[in-house]
């Protein structure tokens, strides 16, 4: 581990999660390089630890008595810009830990395992004040499995030990110390290898060294970087309080915490007021709170399923509560992608988590705006399955981007880059409500195939029986209130394609535009019109199905026309899915910042 150790200290070419390896293309194209621990001459502002630590019991106890609320909004400089104590304690916690929060364990008598959660904001102050507590806990996320378990097979013998802490994924620092030297002398050099070790390196660093990011004082002025606490010494009253902090901390005294808490949270806005952020700080802190996608797309996820529900079963009672519920998904899903606007001084939409954030709240809007238009309640279900489908990717599968930072330069050269990248994000939200009508089209056309075959057959006398259930739901989902009108699976099927080329038609036009705007934008920024650069001719080639869609429109008719259209469709999403992830993962090109 003497590698590991002498590396602690450098942020080795690649950031938190290593993404400068994988970039690609010119400078301009990179991200800024991200810091995880701030390179500041400093001394820890809340004392030196002690060797001496709290129990598991103690520390649960200290915990539930400590008040943290007057430190959780206050303004720390951090990676190039100014965030909440709340948002850099998130992010302290997920890099070292892989996880949102701390998970501690205690053994008890009868052989079971109790387990307590802290506070993220609190786990990053335990870190700086008592970082001896951490030495034999399970701390240090090891992501990369073939890393994982050459660690666990140096350090552990017995199986059972050996498949929970695999399970687990996270290490004692004091293990990696000890066989480090033995693990790294046996380790490849692939990329993934490399990527895990800097991830190691860079949870280790932060563990040992997180007190440097405490640049919580406001500059004189605007042109001044922002202060370290450690600047401001027992002389000063902010000094002073972040001392006895750390010392009542230390001590497990909650009370002298608690008020030193609020002392430390009165002083630091006070140094240089007038350049001390306000109202910025307490949407930052709305917004870590709000958790808006997450909740969002269990909101999607209820609104989907009671307008299914009321397309399956004709009640109104079920459709009301189906749009009802999805109003309230677009409007914690619009506050959330607004509040991220304003938080990050720009327009939310420059890399993968955000894009889709946006994608997901351009198509439920649309989808949302058709339904009351043609109050066909079945554009809203679509609306919800996208929204759902889209933002529980980005919350849940690790997609990059879900800090606010910085983001690569070349996309604040031009104001046209909002206009292109956004006029594509709708088409491809388009692109995405076309694809779950389709599946409508597609589920009743196979559903209702046996009773349209016996209507055929049956010829007058067919007509006259009641509506298989799929279809008379479905006509209910697409608003037809007159009974006359429902004449059978045709109608049905009709109106799906009538509905579903409403939304194609949109995508093809929205995508073309997009496709210009980027060009105009690639020769403002890069001075080309075109590089058949990987993205781009991926987007052509999308744009291109749904040209060839428009084109059989006119070549076939019938009912083979409705149905290549929504097999096209899915078609056409699937090539989207490869032109928006593919594309941006596997192949090289201009667009690795996307």
């Amino acid at each position: 581990m003497r590698r590991l150790i002498g590396l602690l200290m450098v942020v080795a070419g690649v950031g938190v999660n290593g993404s400068a390896v994988l970039a690609q293309g010119p400078a301009g194209n990179l991200h800024p390089e991200r810091e995880a621990v701030a390179q500041v001459e400093a001394v820890n502002p809340f004392g030196q630890p002690s060797s001496r630590t709290l129990s598991v019991d103690e520390k649960r106890a200290f915990a539930s008595a400590v008040d943290l609320g007057p430190l959780r909004d206050l303004a720390v400089f951090h990676n190039g810009r100014v965030k909440i104590l709340d948002t850099l304690a998130r992010e302290t916690v997920s890099t070292i830990m892989g996880r949102r929060d701390f998970m501690d364990f205690k053994s008890r008598e009868d052989g079971k395992t109790d387990r307590y959660r802290y506070d993220p904001l609190f786990t990053m102050l335990d870190l700086a004040i008592d970082p001896a507590y951490y030495l034999d806990k399970p701390l240090i996320h090891v992501g990369y499995l073939p890393l994982r378990e050459a660690y666990l097979d140096a350090m552990y013998a017995d199986p059972t030990e050996h498949e929970w802490w695999k399970r687990l994924g996270r290490l004692k620092p004091l293990d990696l110390v000890r066989v480090g030297d033995e693990v790294e002398s046996r380790l490849g050099l692939d990329q993934p290898m490399l990527r895990g070790q800097s991830d190691v390196r860079t949870a280790f660093q932060l563990y040992r060294e997180s007190w440097r990011n405490y640049l919580v004082v406001a500059p004189a002025s605007g042109e001044i970087e922002w202060h370290h606490l450690s600047e401001y010494g027992p002389e000063t009253a902010a000094g002073r309080a972040a001392l006895e902090l750390g010392a009542a901390w230390r001590a497990g005294d909650a009370a002298k915490a608690n008020e030193t808490i609020r002392v430390l949270a009165a002083e630091l806005p006070a140094i240089n007021a007038e350049f001390y952020p306000t109202t910025r700080r307490a949407l930052e802190s709305a917004y870590n709170r709000s958790n808006a996608f997450e909740w969002g797309y269990w909101l999607y996820a209820f609104s989907l399923l009671f307008l299914l529900l009321a397309f399956g079963t004709g009640r109104k009672w079920l459709a009301v509560a189906g749009v009802t519920t999805l109003f309230a998904a677009v409007g914690l899903h619009a506050f959330g992608f607004v509040a991220r606007c304003i938080i990050a001084e720009r327009f939310a939409i420059q890399n993968q988590f955000e894009s889709m954030t946006g994608l997901s709240l351009f198509a439920a809007v649309v989808g949302l705006g058709i339904m009351l238009v043609r109050r066909q309640w079945l554009f809203g279900a679509a609306a919800a399955g996208v929204g759902f489908m889209v933002l529980i990717t980005a919350t849940q599968t690790g997609i990059p981007g879900v800090r606010v930072e910085r983001e690569a330069a070349i996309l604040n050269t031009s104001v046209l880059l909002k206009y292109h990248v956004t006029t594509v994000l709708v088409s491809y939200g388009l692109i995405s409500l076309g694809f779950v009508i389709s599946l409508f089209y597609l589920g009743t056309y196979y559903a209702t195939r046996g009773a349209r075959m016996s209507a055929a057959v049956g010829g007058d006398a067919g007509a006259g029986r009641a509506m298989p259930a799929p279809v008379e739901v479905s006509a209910h989902a697409l608003g037809i209130e007159d009974e006359a009108a429902l004449v059978g699976p045709a109608r049905v099927l009709a109106d799906l394609d009538k509905a579903l080329m409403i939304v194609l038609q949109l995508a093809f036009w929205t995508l073309g535009v997009g496709i210009l705007l980027g060009a105009w934008w690639a020769d403002h920024s890069w001075g080309r019109w075109w590089a058949f650069d990987p993205k781009e001719l991926w987007a052509l080639v999308t744009w291109i199905v749904y040209l060839v869609v428009i084109h059989l429109r006119f070549a076939l008719t019938g009912e083979k026309r409705a149905l290549t259209t929504a097999w096209l469709s899915v078609a056409g999403f699937v090539v989207m899915l490869w032109t928006y992830f593919g594309v941006n993962l596997l192949l090289p090109g201009l667009h690795a910042y996307a």
